[in-house]
Parts: structure tokens; sequence; C-alpha cells
């Protein structure tokens, strides 16, 4: 069983194209069960955020794992496989591993070393278990890639800073407004994780005083009186955004929630001398309608603008040492994957040793029926002892070397000098451990041959 990663980022593709590749938590088990329903798919985690929309699987081969995922990730977004090769990016074995700890590391985020898609893999992998798409392999990818996110967070200064999506996108709205969210009023739309990092944020940055509204009421009620803030209703969110210098949206909504029609009312009534309404649009599908942005007097942010305008991030010191804890980690992820592939030829060799002596054993009752029950039991134990400590080192080393690079070769010459009857792997999954093609390869007619190349 072989590890792949296929996803879109904000690094690949624009919202546009993440919004049709989007999958709203009430879709999430079907298309798992859509994913694990494929011929080469096993087990499948999905991972949709407001920036990355990724498939890790555990696939039987590459080329048919592959077109199996493409093919519901195009369902999903409504449009032909080909149609999406350009926005995705592929990884296999040792890149996939490394590029999900990278992911859990937050080296990969818009704002390098933020915590929240730590939380967002954490949601994925539970509901994944919850949907019983995920089994041996990407529990133990899984459950491993959570732990060297805490270890990047925990042992490097990578997020000194306290940066997250929410507070990256407050930055870039203070410069707008003069450097200073400061007094300025603002409104949250949504009362979800990231809305109430939104508020969470506002509060803490001084801006004030913050609304929240939200389709469901009772939600935004309890989000509000967490942090002192006030609740509104939906239906007064034009009259709301009247009042108000910035707005963080971040719903779930399946279609724009500040419109143009909104959004232009709320400006004819408000004194333009406030400076400019200021939409953060964090949400994927997005929650700010098509032309709301050419509106005079209001300055929008998505995650497009985002990632053009945001900074370098963290020290260059901080990332080198995250990036050290992941090479290392990945290492012993793959010593341990190596490891799991040795075991059937180890349970395999002992099995046929424990087949030879039992024949030998009924041999010798036919040949020796004088002997007593008791001669007989002692006569097995010290054959089983004999053999159990002449299979002991060559297993124990066995299984040593495998887990060195290249270490699939001692598995083999077990197989081969002992006859042993191991199922195999098919000959397209004999693509290197270390593969991140530079496109994703054709989906009909595709060959065995390993793709090269780096990650688009």
């Amino acid at each position: 069983m072989k590890l792949l990663v296929v996803g879109a980022s904000y690094r690949t593709a624009p919202v546009a194209a993440l919004e049709q590749l989007a999958v709203a938590p009430a879709e999430l088990t079907r298309t798992l069960d859509r994913l694990v329903a494929q011929p080469y798919v096993t087990e499948a985690v999905l991972v949709s955020t407001c920036n990355r929309v990724e498939v890790y699987a555990a696939v039987s081969g590459f080329h048919g794992g592959l077109g199996d995922i493409c093919a519901v990730l195009a369902e999903q977004a409504g449009c032909p496989p080909a149609a999406l090769a350009n926005h995705l990016y592929v990884h296999f074995d040792a890149a996939a591993v490394d590029h999900v700890f990278r992911v859990a590391a937050g080296l990969d985020s818009m704002v390098v070393g933020e915590a929240q898609i730590l939380g967002q893999l954490r949601d994925a992998y539970h509901w994944a278990s919850g949907a019983d798409t995920v089994g041996r392999l990407l529990h133990e990818l899984m459950q491993q890639a959570l732990r060297v996110g805490k270890r990047a967070h925990s042992e490097t200064g990578i997020d000194r800073a306290g940066q997250s999506v929410v507070t990256a996108a407050l930055d870039l709205a203070a410069e707008l407004l003069d450097g200073d969210l400061t007094g300025r009023p603002a409104l949250v739309v949504g009362a979800g994780a990231m809305g109430s990092l939104g508020v969470a944020t506002l509060s803490r940055l001084g801006a004030g005083p913050v609304t929240v509204t939200n389709r469901g009421a009772d939600r935004a009620v309890r989000l509000a009186e967490s942090y002192g803030a006030a609740a509104a209703p939906m239906a007064a969110l034009t009259a709301t955004l009247c009042t108000v210098d910035i707005v963080v949206a971040a719903t779930a909504a399946t279609e724009s929630v500040l419109t143009r029609e909104v959004v232009s009312q709320a400006l004819a009534d408000r004194d333009p001398a406030r400076g400019p309404l200021v939409l953060l649009d964090l949400a994927v599908p997005r929650d700010v309608g098509p032309g709301v942005a050419e509106l005079s007097g209001v300055e929008v942010i998505d995650i497009d603008r985002m990632a053009a305008m945001l900074a370098d991030g963290p020290a260059a010191t901080d990332a080198a040492a995250v990036e050290r804890i992941v090479v290392g980690e990945v290492d012993t992820f793959l010593t341990w994957l190596r490891g799991t592939d040795v075991a059937p030829t180890v349970a395999a060799l002992r099995g046929r040793a424990d087949d030879v002596v039992g024949a030998e054993l009924r041999r010798l009752a036919q040949r020796r029926p004088d002997l007593t029950d008791e001669q007989r039991s002692e006569v097995a134990r010290t054959v089983h002892r004999v053999v159990q400590r002449l299979l002991h080192q060559p297993t124990v080393r066995v299984r040593q070397l495998a887990a060195e690079p290249g270490g699939d070769q001692y598995a083999a010459l077990l197989r081969e000098l002992f006859d042993l009857q191991v199922p195999q792997t098919s000959p397209v999954d004999t693509v290197p451990d270390v593969m991140a093609p530079e496109a994703v390869p054709p989906l009909d007619g595709a060959t065995d041959a390993p793709p090269t190349g780096g990650e688009r």
C-alpha cells in the first residue's frame, strides 16, 4: 500500500478554482465514501479549508489511485478532470509524508507558522475516522503529523507572532485604515471557527464595538457574549454595514452573503468621511460577491490578494528549525513504513517454520506410537525452541535492514531463499519513494513509468 497526496492550494489555484473544489461539511462524508469506493483507493482523509483542498490517500497503485482521486475531485468541482490539471499538485510516498508534515508544521501555510491548520487537520482526521475511511496507514500518518505540528510550535519560534490568516488579514486592513484598528467598529459575519478567531483577534487588537451576525442567531449570541460583543440578526446586515469600518466574512455559505446590492445599499447610507469599508473575505466559497470590489469606497481583501501582499513570514532561523524537525520526522516515519513492508515476509517465514515443525511432529507420532503424551510434548517444545532460536536473529536483522533505504531487497531475498508466497505489490507501485510529479499525468492511457519533477 502506498501514500498519495492530491490537492490544490492558494499556491497553485485562484480562489475561483478553490471554490469549485471546496467540500462543505455536509458533503464530507459522501465525498469520503466516494473516494474509498474507487478501485485503487483504500483509505482517505479530505482537508478542505479557506486556502487548500487536499486528499490524503492509501492507494494500491499510483496511476490508478491518481485517476480515481482526480475523478472524484472533478465530480466535486463539476468539471472534466483535465480542467483541474493546471491547479493540482501530486506527492507520492516519501514526498507525500514530507508534504503532510510540512502542512501540519505550518510551513506550507499562507501565513507561515500559523497554528490554525493543525486544528483543521485534526478535524479532517476525526471526520474521516468517523466515516470509517481511515485504516492503519493513514491513522499512523495523521497521528504523527499532528505530533510534528505540535513539536514545531512548542520547540521553535515559528509562531512567535501568534499570526493566523485572520491576524494577517487584519494587519493588511490596518494599513488601509491609517495603521490602527483601535476603536474601529467591526462586524464579523459567521460564527464558526474562523468567525470566532475573528472576534477574538479584533477584541485583542482593540477594535470595537464588535458585532457578530450569523444565519443561526443562537450561535451569534453565544459567540458575542463570550467576548463582550453584540449580536445582530442577519436580516439587519445592510443596516449593520453602515455602522462599521471593518468586516470579517467567514461563513460556510455556498453563495455570496455580501452581494453587490447589499454593499451598495450600505455605502449609500454610510458617511464617506469614515474612510473605506474594508471587507476581509476569508471564506471559500467567497462571501463577497462579484463586482463588490469595483464599488467606490470599498476595499476587498480576499485570499488571492493576501497571497500577493503578505510578507515573507517568520525569521529564516525559525523556519530552518522547523525544516530540521520535519526532515527527521519524515525519516522516522519512513523507517516505520519500511518495517511494516517486511512484516508479511517475516510472518510467512515463521508460518513456514511452524508448518515444517508440525509436519515432522506428526511423522514422529506415526513412527513412535510408544511415546507418552508427556514425551511428545517435551519433544514438541524442544523443536519449537530450536526453530525459534534459529529464526530469531535473521528476522531481527532483516527488520533492521528493511528500515534502511533499499531495505526491501532483503525481504525479497528472504522470500527467494525460502520460496515464500507473500502477496507482491503490482509493477505500477515501483515508483521511487521521493516523487512529486511536475504535472498531473494523463488519466487515460497512462504508462507505468514513474513521473518525475517537483511540486507544481
